[in-house]
């Protein structure tokens, strides 16, 4: 039944998007929930410990009545009492925090697994609108907030609580009447915390948010730094950083700045409870001095230490109630990266990924049908309509046409990358949707235009398709691709360490290194997006030669700009705005003296 009011309705969602943190938090500590309790008990147990001893400093304190009054063996009893608790309270709470460390740790820990297993399976269209910096900065410092969070929480809320309770209790058994003060007091300290986090989370929220933009700002001008350097935007760069850092100044000092009134207020209510205790114990005294039952100086220091051990958790208390405020704020930012649904699989896709399949097993005879296939990375731009094309097995298919016709696109439907709006894509008569991606993409070796390179030896980097690759074969396969030259004259040749962006190579010595890399596992379909762009031209007919050699029998797709390097293709794809405006082989579309032609020409006129 819908509510007949928009602001209870509004109100009802805006209540479960701001539990839905407090959910998420909990289902991470259930796998822990036995630690918790243990430590929970031990807190338990270092609280009692903790306000058994006022009572026996009172009774001490009862002893010492005067000159030549002092019973000394009852006071050094209670004094080796005194240190024999404190001693095992130490012990108690140094279990307490191991335990709390494990169990926040632990958290971070699954927390963090959880979101990178996540982004690994993510659509690229997620990828696309989200930033590096920024998805870096939810991974590694929004965990890291929630943590301290956490461990706050873990440390000083349990304990905190229980000291509570535990001082209430020892006050009402020693004095009700002082107790029920400091009760009546209380509901102040507790009123004045709750107004002020309840204030505090929206700048925590958007001090979270501007430090991720700060990240992504830093991660891109620091990767673009020769760039920078090169056109002279040092200072643009600096007053676009200039101006993230101001803005998350300005969120954090009001975020630091509210919820550092949580403390001095709490204090000052917690000032007023110990200003009570005394007056109404002292006048206490007073009045019961000579009396059958005298409330007494031991008893009235007691209630003074417990006073200060009851006022000092909401302090405690209230410092981690805005610490947590922060915390759910970057949880929030994680647990919204989790909740971004996945790329799925269609039931028969699982099934037959499940199978030996010709796909899987590379045997795949290469047969590419595209049938009226459209798409648009936005609704509002459209870009590739109703384009329809058959690559024969082992067939060079070039693609070409101007920039922003759709080439990288159509690569991207091809290894679905990104599935069609509508149509069909079939390998061998197979919805591509129809198969698993690992399946689809296991049949395809792909060169791009952009390196990719990780952290690691040159050998790591080249079996990544194939891990299990002898020495002989890596090697064969760099000389194929003409790297085994450059690699030899390398510190220690295959086995030199390189990082991410390739470190000392050069652009055309990293495109060979993929090269090779495509070369080692040979799959049975190849694309190549302007594979030899980075490589100089004697260099690139000696590639095209090992490229030859190796799209025999394989169905090839080639991107290329530079239309000298696809006059052997079986056919070519001239795109336009979407759609393959013509096709052939490149003598039939010379003769033609269409957009080809034209494309053609103006690269060698002049």
């Amino acid at each position: 039944m819908k509510s007949a009011n928009p602001a209870e309705a509004t109100r009802t969602a805006q209540d479960s998007k701001n539990a839905a943190p407090y959910r998420s938090v909990l289902a991470l500590l259930k796998p822990y929930r036995f630690l918790i309790a243990a430590a929970v008990l031990l807190s338990a147990a270092t609280v009692a410990l903790t306000v058994y001893l006022p009572v026996l400093v009172g009774r001490t304190i009862d002893l010492l009545l005067g000159p030549g009054q002092v019973k000394l063996d009852a006071v050094c009893a209670l004094l080796l009492q005194i240190a024999a608790i404190a001693g095992l309270t130490a012990l108690v709470q140094w279990l307490v925090t191991v335990l709390n460390n494990h169990v926040a740790y632990q958290v971070t820990q699954d927390l963090r697994k959880r979101a990178f297993r996540h982004m690994q399976h993510l659509p690229l269209s997620y990828l696309d609108r989200h930033s590096v910096g920024e998805l870096v900065s939810r991974m590694i410092t929004d965990v890291d907030q929630f943590a301290d969070g956490l461990l706050l929480g873990f440390t000083q809320l349990f304990t905190g609580v229980m000291t509570i309770l535990g001082t209430l209790a020892f006050m009402v058994s020693i004095r009700p009447l002082i107790a029920g003060i400091v009760l009546v007091l209380t509901p102040l300290s507790i009123v004045v915390a709750r107004f002020i986090a309840s204030h505090t989370h929206n700048f925590f929220v958007a001090q979270s948010q501007t430090r991720g933009e700060q990240t992504a700002l830093v991660d891109e001008l620091l990767g673009g730094q020769k760039v920078v350097k090169a056109f002279g935007r040092e200072q643009a760069a600096v007053a676009a950083f200039d101006a993230v850092n101001d803005r998350l100044e300005t969120n954090s000092l009001k975020a630091v700045f509210y919820s550092s009134l949580t403390n001095p207020c709490t204090r000052f209510v917690n000032s007023v409870v110990y200003a009570a205790v005394v007056l109404s114990g002292a006048l206490l005294c007073v009045a019961t001095a000579g009396t059958a039952a005298p409330f007494t100086v031991g008893s009235l220091s007691a209630l003074l230490a417990y006073a200060n051990q009851y006022t000092k958790p909401f302090n405690e208390i209230s410092g981690v109630v805005t610490e947590f405020q922060n915390a759910l704020a970057c949880a929030g930012r994680v647990f919204a990266l989790l909740e971004e649904p996945l790329e799925t699989e269609t039931p028969d896709a699982v099934h037959k990924g499940r199978q030996e399949g010709d796909l899987a097993q590379g045997k795949v005879s290469g047969t590419v049908q595209m049938d009226d296939v459209s798409f648009s990375y936005t609704k509002e731009t459209p870009l590739i309509e109703h384009l329809s094309f058959l690559a024969q097995p082992g067939q060079r298919i070039a693609i070409v046409g101007p920039t922003g016709c759709g080439k990288t696109t159509l690569i991207n439907l091809l290894m679905r990358f990104y599935d069609v709006d509508s149509g069909a894509i079939r390998v061998d008569g197979s919805d591509l949707r129809d198969m698993t991606r690992a399946r689809l993409r296991a049949s395809y070796g792909m060169v791009l235009q952009e390196t990719w390179l990780r952290s690691g030896t040159i050998r790591d980097n080249l079996i990544l398709g194939k891990p299990e690759a002898t020495d002989e074969e890596i090697e064969a396969a760099c000389r194929a691709a003409h790297a085994h030259s450059f690699i030899q004259l390398l510190p220690r040749g295959y086995d030199t360490v390189i990082t991410e962006d390739g470190g000392m190579l050069s652009q055309g010595q990293k495109q060979l290194l993929c090269i090779a890399r495509i070369m080692l596992c040979l799959p049975p379909m190849l694309i190549l997006d302007e594979a030899t762009s980075s490589i100089d031209t004697r260099t690139e007919m000696k590639i095209q030669k090992a490229f030859a050699t190796m799209m025999q029998g394989r169905t090839s797709f080639i991107v290329a700009h530079r239309l000298s390097t696809i006059r052997e293709a079986d056919a070519i794809l001239v795109m336009k705005e979407g759609k393959v405006i013509e096709v052939g082989t490149h003598d039939e579309l010379l003769s033609k003296r269409g957009f080809y032609a034209e494309l053609y020409n103006s690269q060698f006129s002049g």
